[in-house]
């Protein structure tokens, strides 16, 4: 994956390498040293299988043999769909031993959204299972080869894959104790890591390029701020084709702690797993503690080894927040941060929840944070503003993407965040809402343009748009707004069937209200702030 241009790298190279913050290492030495200290400690347990950190090493470093072997370069993409299984983190930690970045996908993504993101990366090599959730992947990934001339080697995996398929997880247990690699494929630390989309088939694709540093030092500054350390057990059930997962899982490892990986979220069975594994430490929405909280036997389970829960993508409701103190053991904090920024903000263990409520309290001390208007200056406290950021943990730029870049990026280096938020003279950073249309529903950002393209295939449908909804408990729902053609006649049932299978199942709205027309300016442009306006009255009667 050739990189073009990217804006500010090499001075930031300097600023922040002669800071401290910026290291020589990766991924790939701190496998290495936890392996070394710790070779029978439990690194990694799903759903099947526990592994001790020599096992996650010998794995990864066999599997990066292979990569090898496959001729796979600094050039190519290893592109990683899988579930919250073992196999995402050793794939993870395979593609950097090997120097060959990565791109994970959402194991949610269905074939409209693979070609697209598979072909724009350009990824010789994709890792899916047979199988997940009822989907039948190897069915996908016969029409991503017709389509897809690049994608040279697809790695299985599962517990019966056709013996014309690679089975990773046979390959995986058969991993033999050493592997030598050579020297010069380990990577440097400003070398290009991994490769992620913040959208799915847009009109405007955009693919945020981390640095092994970008991404490293970001994982340290959560570490610090939950107090991971090697003692701690991290239960991870956000999905690791996200950022936010990925994240999650690089933390344990670069605390040398435990992973635990829940692949489908059952708020009953995270709970059993925090009581059975010990568990210290999990990020999520709202959403996923209003579950716990709803489990009838809660009060019964053995949770006292919960030491921080931390929320994010949607600010945590004042009564969430205060029954959580009541019925979870342990410290409940708030994070603000991107795709494209990693931690930008979050509370502290010494902050009272209930006073930093609705904000996402102040910024990562490394990481800068302004509030300017649209003439660029600092506004004053309490008045909104855009957030811009700056720091450490930035991405590097967008791939193919010099508009995007250009739009993004001060001429100093600041990245246009594109949230409206305000600082409070605590120096608690609140944000307020957003520039761009973009939907964060329980965590996971769904953009409303990818779904109304779809939409507008439905032979039914004479017009579409897509909008976010208040939600207390997910942050927003999505609510798509449809006009039928004269003489049509659609239901909601008609719409999600036609979605489902075209876009991934946790984009799908959860309303659909049926117009006669929708607002537009003169120039022909969706109006949807008009649009909101009228439709959430409706939504609210019908409640």
């Amino acid at each position: 994956m050739r990189i073009a241009d990217p804006p500010i790298a090499a001075e930031r190279m300097r600023e922040f390498t002669a800071a401290g913050y910026w290291r020589d290492s990766t991924l790939a030495d701190e496998l290495d040293q936890a392996a070394a200290a710790f070779p029978d400690k439990i690194a990694i347990t799903d759903p099947r299988e526990r592994i001790d950190y020599a096992t996650y090493r010998r794995r990864a470093r066999s599997l990066a043999a292979h990569f090898i072997g496959l001729g796979l370069t600094a050039d190519d993409v290893v592109a990683i769909q899988l579930p919250n299984w073992s196999e995402f983190p050793v794939a993870v930690a395979a593609s950097v031993l090997a120097g060959v970045p990565f791109c994970q996908l959402h194991s949610d993504f269905r074939l409209r959204e693979l070609t697209f993101m598979l072909q724009f990366i350009g990824a010789s090599t994709l890792i899916v299972p047979a199988g997940f959730r009822n989907f039948d992947y190897l069915a996908m990934v016969e029409v991503l080869r017709e389509r897809l001339p690049m994608l040279r080697h697809v790695l299985v995996v599962g517990d019966a894959v056709p013996e014309a398929c690679f089975d990773l997880r046979r390959f995986l247990s058969a991993a033999p104790a050493e592997v030598d690699l050579p020297a010069e494929r380990r990577p440097h630390a400003n070398a290009l890591m991994r490769a992620a989309f913040t959208s799915g088939t847009t009109g405007d694709p955009k693919v945020v390029l981390h640095l092994h540093n970008t991404t490293n030092c970001a994982i340290r500054f959560l570490n610090r701020g939950q107090e991971v350390g090697a003692d701690s057990v991290f239960l991870v059930f956000l999905p690791v084709g996200l950022n936010w997962g990925l994240f999650n899982v690089l933390q344990a490892l670069f605390a040398h702690g435990t992973l635990v990986l829940q692949d489908v979220f059952n708020a009953e069975a995270a709970l059993a797993l925090i009581e059975r594994e010990g568990v210290t430490h999990f990020c999520c929405a709202p959403a996923h503690l209003v579950g716990m909280l709803n489990v009838p036997d809660l009060a019964r389970r053995d949770l006292g080894s919960l030491r921080h829960m931390m929320t994010g993508g949607a600010s945590c409701p004042i009564e969430v927040i205060r029954a959580v103190r009541a019925r979870l053991p342990g410290h409940l904090l708030e994070m603000y941060g991107m795709l494209e920024c990693g931690t930008q903000a979050h509370t502290t263990i010494d902050d009272d929840p209930e006073a930093v409520c609705g904000t996402a309290g102040r910024p990562v001390p490394e990481m800068g944070i302004r509030v300017v208007d649209d003439a660029g200056r600092d506004c004053a406290v309490g008045e909104p503003g855009e957030v811009l950021t700056y720091g450490p943990g930035l991405t590097i730029g967008y791939y193919n993407n010099p508009e995007a870049n250009a739009r993004s990026f001060t001429g100093d280096g600041w990245f246009h965040t594109g949230d409206i938020g305000s600082f409070d003279e605590r120096g608690c950073l609140r944000i307020v809402g957003r520039k761009k249309e973009m939907i964060i529903r329980g965590g996971a950002n769904i953009y409303p343009r990818e779904l109304e393209e779809v939409l507008y295939e439905h032979p039914a449908v004479l017009d579409a748009a897509v909008i976010g909804v208040p939600d207390e408990r997910l942050g927003e729902r999505v609510c798509a707004c449809v006009v039928a053609r004269p003489g049509e006649s659609l239901t909601f049932d008609d719409v999600i069937g036609f979605l489902k299978g075209r876009i991934a199942t946790y984009k799908l709205p959860e309303y659909v209200e049926f117009l006669q027309s929708l607002p537009r300016t003169p120039t022909g442009k969706v109006q949807k702030a008009p649009l909101r306006d009228s439709v959430l009255p409706r939504l609210a009667a019908r409640s």
